[in-house]
């Protein structure tokens, strides 16, 4: 069974919006707080947003504050990103990651991610 497994990325038009999703072990789904980072080509890591075991508490960057929203599905599995209003500086490599918290990128274990462009 893989830890963390992204998908959902894509190319979009400034403006646009997508939904991005990550499967969860077991383990993860029950046991750990997550958040989504993300890496532009040719800069570092980047923390996106946080999440709490049970979904009850999130955190933003400012830079995505009241355009992203991150949620999960505990029973299914599953974490979300939609991200709305997309601009060209939110492209990148998205990850899900386990061991980190609101405003950090460090992490103990992501998946392989999963890409998203946003340009006209």
């Amino acid at each position: 069974e893989v830890d963390l497994m992204e998908s959902g990325g894509g190319s979009v038009q400034p403006g646009g919006s997508l939904r991005l999703s990550c499967a969860l072990s077991e383990l993860i789904a029950r046991h750990y707080d997550l958040t989504w980072l993300r890496q532009a080509e040719g800069k570092g890591l980047e923390w996106v947003a946080f999440i709490s075991i049970g979904g009850y508490s999130t955190d933003y960057a400012d830079s995505v504050k009241g355009r992203f929203t991150i949620s999960r599905d505990n029973a299914k599995k599953m974490m979300y990103l939609q991200m709305n209003n997309l601009k060209a500086e939110d492209a990148g490599t998205y990850y899900c990651a386990t061991g980190g918290q609101a405003g950090s990128v460090r992490f103990d274990n992501r998946g392989q991610g999963t890409q998203v462009t946003v340009s006209s």
